[in-house]
């Protein structure tokens, strides 16, 4: 079974429950390209990449980067790798899950990650990973900011915003580490300004 199959069955398992408890308004689905992006959104609670795969719908599966230890956990972590969640080490360069997200994207799946690099209490500010600016620039795909509202309650729809894709405009050549980091702040500024508007 692909990836991809495994994928819609989870969300199929997962979704009514979920939905019950925490139903998602999405925005903004028609900003969706087809083919590979990297989804970027901001990142306050644990459930974050749930409301981010249900405001996108069954229709677009996703790959995921995700902290090394929850692939540990037994069974979890063996489900999620076969439906296209791979784990990283954030306490140093993990070569190997920057080898699998690139694979993902030039093979035309969906990234999701997370640029802040863990959970971001609202009013705090913390400078944002270039791994999404390094990923996008590398295999020429798209950033695609989601801002997902901080305060959840049981429910109450939990609104993400999805917005217009970004391409960095970088041809031809790698870019240097002071232009991924740029691009990254670019990206958090992108997210902030759809939190804006959302209100």
């Amino acid at each position: 079974m692909s990836t991809d199959a495994v994928f819609r069955l989870l969300y199929a398992i997962i979704w009514p429950f979920f939905n019950f408890f925490h139903p998602v308004r999405a925005v903004g689905r028609e900003n969706i390209p087809e083919g590979a992006a990297v989804i970027c959104p901001n990142h306050s609670t644990a459930g974050d990449p749930f409301y981010v795969v249900f405001a996108f719908g069954r229709k677009y599966p996703m790959w995921a980067m995700a902290k090394q230890q929850i692939m540990k956990w037994p069974f979890v972590g063996w489900i999620l790798s076969k439906a296209g969640v791979f784990g990283v080490d954030r306490g140093r360069a993990d070569m190997k899950a920057a080898k699998t997200a690139l694979r993902g994207l030039k093979e035309g799946h969906k990234l999701l990650i997370f640029p802040e690099g863990t959970r971001v209490e609202q009013g705090e500010s913390v400078e944002a990973k270039a791994g999404a600016a390094l990923f996008a620039t590398r295999t020429g795909t798209p950033l695609l900011p989601v801002y997902i509202q901080p305060k959840k309650r049981r429910f109450r729809p939990t609104t993400v915003v999805i917005g217009q894709p970004y391409y960095p405009q970088i041809a031809g050549r790698k870019a240097s580490s002071e232009e991924l980091q740029a691009i990254a702040g670019e990206v958090m500024e992108r997210i902030r300004a759809l939190g804006e508007s959302a209100g």
